[in-house]
């Protein structure tokens, strides 16, 4: 049976708080969330701007950069909200194995956060690692690429060269990457009639999920930004796709009819030979 899940009045409009989505949803219309990703963490409590129009967050607005004339028109309001473990401790105490000590001394951040990855990434500025196929990555948001490790030879994966293959819906990167070369390498599309045999397919997480704190850096945004919802890691293993199951199944079909299609084209456009007439000779 499913626990009620605790609830929180906001200028009027009763929300659920959804620890697992971690976000506050809109009791009568559920799918309306506002996600404390994109709240302020202030350590003691959270705080937003909430727009009383539409009951959403405003992102465009800073806490402390509310105008007057919006104050006079009453649209906006900053907006505090209890740590997660004061609004919901049994949720927190289930979902991250804490004892209720923590709850009451630690904050949501020391909690949900590994701790000793914020310690190697912050202060030994260690660079996460992916593996790929068995080979390292440094995952270096600053030179924009997964670099790999001992092969100074290879451009590893440049991330603006990758962008069509992202999947915004998952958050993932599906490429076709050369294992020998250690290099992102596309097939020559238009003619590929068959699966690459020196080409693998890997899948690996969006840059910000893989460097979360490399990723703030780069945008000017709050060191901790973002880290209490997706959590922090060091160590990540791409996912090997068969070729099967990525477009490159519709694509070589496709190939193949066009294929067949132009050499029927050719074989139509070949001029017919008249024949020979046989002509009798004089016998010796």
């Amino acid at each position: 049976m499913e626990r009620e899940l605790p609830e929180i009045k906001i200028e009027g409009t009763q929300y659920h708080f959804d620890i697992n989505q971690m976000a506050l949803l809109e009791k009568e219309r559920p799918e309306w969330r506002l996600f404390l990703e994109d709240m302020k963490d202030c350590g003691t409590h959270y705080e937003f701007v909430y727009d009383r129009n539409s009951k959403r967050l405003d992102q465009s607005k800073t806490t402390d950069g509310i105008s007057s004339s919006d104050i006079a028109k009453q649209i906006f309001t900053t907006v505090k909200i209890p740590q997660i473990s004061e609004m919901d401790p049994l949720g927190m105490f289930k979902k991250y194995n804490c004892s209720f000590g923590d709850i009451r001394q630690k904050t949501d951040f020391e909690i949900m956060v590994d701790q000793k990855a914020f310690e190697l990434r912050i202060n030994k500025g260690l660079l996460p690692i992916i593996e790929i196929t068995g080979h390292t990555f440094y995952v270096d948001l600053r030179m924009d690429k997964l670099r790999p490790k001992d092969d100074f030879r290879s451009q590893g994966i440049v991330f603006s060269d990758i962008e069509s293959y992202y999947d915004g819906d998952k958050r993932t990167y599906t490429i076709p990457y050369n294992p020998k070369t250690h290099q992102f390498q596309e097939p020559d599309y238009r003619l590929i009639t068959e699966f690459p045999k020196d080409l693998i397919a890997v899948e690996f997480p969006s840059e910000r999920l893989l460097d979360r704190i490399g990723w703030n850096r780069k945008y000017g945004l709050d060191i901790k930004h973002g880290l209490v919802k997706q959590g922090l890691k060091m160590q990540f293993t791409a996912k090997n796709v068969p070729w099967e199951k990525t477009f490159l199944v519709d694509l070589i079909q496709s190939n193949l009819k066009i294929e067949k299609m132009l050499k029927k084209a050719a074989e139509k456009q070949q001029p017919i030979q008249p024949k020979q007439s046989k002509q009798k000779g004089r016998k010796m």
